[in-house]
């Protein structure tokens, strides 16, 4: 029997990384456990409301936070706070695959589109990677609000 993956992110502040990660994937935060929302309800106002009814004090209602595939398809993600920042480079990354089918100058084109999305979302440039055949086909490294690198490929 084969095994599911969750992401898991140590972050300062959870509930904000997740939001950025939301727009970045399409992901949703999910609902509560038991609460069923109307269409264009707000999820994380219900999780606000829950943890209170559930006695959570308030400094530790953004201790976590969570992120699903609206389609039940990809993987989950997971945010949970921790007290120390950011300290070296990520030895695990994720590749956000935006212009995986692209190739050249096409290919390039659609990743800065990408970036120009996300730095207005709040990530950070790092540096882009030309195609250098036969191994790469070119990528854009950029930095999540917490330091967390990633790749658009």
């Amino acid at each position: 029997m084969s095994s599911t993956i969750q992401v898991t992110f140590d972050a300062l502040d959870p509930r904000s990384l997740s939001s950025f990660w939301r727009e970045v994937l399409g992901y949703v935060h999910p609902n509560p456990p038991g609460v069923d929302l109307p269409p264009g309800a707000d999820p994380l106002a219900a999780w606000d409301e829950f943890l209170a009814r559930s006695g959570v004090p308030e400094e530790q209602r953004n201790s976590a936070s969570a992120l699903e595939d609206p389609e039940g398809v990809g993987t989950r993600i997971f945010f949970q706070q921790v007290p120390e920042g950011k300290a070296a480079k990520n030895r695990v990354h994720l590749d956000v695959r935006t212009a995986s089918e692209l190739r050249g100058e096409e290919r390039m084109e659609a990743l800065e589109t990408e970036c120009a999305r996300l730095l207005a979302l709040g990530a950070s440039r790092i540096a882009r990677y030309e195609p250098e055949a036969p191994m790469s086909i070119g990528f854009v490294v950029m930095a999540d609000p917490e330091g967390n690198e990633f790749c658009l490929d």
